[in-house]
Order: structure tokens, then sequence, then C-alpha cells
């Protein structure tokens, strides 16, 4: 387990990151750490996520309140807590509003369809979750029915979340999910889908469990237009 001024930096390294890709403005986003069963690490509220430093990170209880830091937790720390008590796998969570990602999710549509290899390996699709005010318990319950099937979510009309066994690992969901709904929305303006066939789909599936990928695979979605030659 790196050491709290070690997560410190990491995190203000993924805010440098999450900023210049174009995922946040102003002082979009959060992100979160868990360091035990009671204490997280989290971002400050009114803060550009691109232009961090260790001092303004908090550590909060697992009631949200804080116990160490000088600035406001972020407002969305209900949201983070609910996915730490429901899923103990998960130790960091990133949200963010990347803009194709969350164009599907202001268009009503999740993206869950089986066409990146990749995709489909690492996380599989990505549920629509419900509106819920940002900050508010109605969103924190929101997620509930959604928490044991996914480790990407889009948030109706508001963004993207994705969970990790350490930071980086979410970091990295946030990438992979918004590259596949950037290949998958010029894909759609091409006016052609290719999907993966059922029978690839399981051969990847296979792959997922080889390469003991952790968490949770929410189900893509195929369609047999391009079946896949049988084998001799």
């Amino acid at each position: 387990m790196p050491s709290l001024y070690q997560l410190k930096d990491l995190m203000v390294e993924v805010g440098r990151r999450v900023w210049l890709q174009g995922w946040v403005a102003a002082n979009d986003g959060n992100f979160s750490v868990r360091l035990s069963d009671e204490e997280f690490l989290v971002t400050p509220t009114g803060v550009s996520k691109g232009f961090l430093d260790p001092g303004m990170l908090i550590v909060v209880d697992e009631q949200g309140q804080k116990k160490f830091g000088t600035l406001k937790p972020s407002s969305e720390i209900k949201m983070h807590l609910e996915v730490y008590r429901q899923r103990s796998d998960v130790n960091a969570i990133v949200h963010a509003h990347p803009p194709t990602a969350t164009g599907f999710a202001v268009a009503g549509i999740e993206l869950s369809e089986c066409v990146l290899p990749e995709v489909v390996v690492t996380i599989g699709g990505a549920p629509l979750v419900p509106y819920g005010t940002p900050s508010t318990d109605e969103l924190a319950k929101a997620f509930v029915p959604y928490l044991n099937k996914a480790d990407a979510f889009l948030l109706a009309n508001h963004g993207a979340l994705t969970l990790g066994t350490d930071l980086m690992h979410a970091y990295y969901r946030m990438e992979s999910l918004e590259h596949f709904a950037k290949i998958l929305m010029v894909a759609r303006q091409l006016g052609k889908v290719n999907f993966l066939t059922e029978q690839q789909v399981c051969e990847l599936n296979e792959l997922r469990q080889r390469f003991n990928v952790p968490g949770q695979q929410y189900p893509c979605t195929t369609c047999q237009v391009n079946p896949v030659p049988e084998r001799k």
C-alpha cells in the first residue's frame, strides 16, 4: 500500500491528466481513495482538478466528516461513500465529465455494444444510472441497483464514474470508457457498426478470466450480422 504522501502525489497527477484530457471544466470532477474502512482521501470542492497540490487534499471518515485538511471535501462524497460501502473490492473512484461518454449519458444511451476487444475484456459495458441531483442522497441511492454489475457507469445528464483496485486503475478505466465512446460515435456517424459475434465475445470473456481481471463486467450486447466462419 502506498504511503499517504504517495497517494496525494498520485491524486494530483490524476487531476492533471483529467484536466489536460478536457474531461473536466472549471471545478468539475472528484476522486477518492480508500485508506481503510474508516478513512478516505478525497479531492476538495471548488478547486480545479488540474491545479491541485497535496496540501489541498482531505481525509474524511466513513460518514464523510473531515478528519484532516483545510478545505471542504467534494460535495459528491455521498456517492463515493455509497460505492465503498457496497463494494469492498473497490479502493479508488474517479468521477469526471469526458465529453463523448457524457454525450451518450445526456442522450440517455448506455455504452454496451460489443465492438472493441480491449473494452469487452477490461470493463464490458457501462450502464446508464438514472439522474439524481448531484451531491444529494438521491444520486447515491440511484447507484445501488448497478453497483454490483459494473465498474464503469454513465450518469444520466451528468458524467461518468469508474471504479478500480487503485487510483490509476480507476483512471485507466475512465480512459477506456471515453475512448470507447469516441470510436463508437465515429462508427455511427459513418453509418455502420460491426458488432462482435457471440462466439467472439465468449472467447474474450475466457481471456478476461485467464488474465484474472478484477471487478465486475457489465454485459455488452452483440448481434449476429457478421458471424464468424465455422471452425473446421
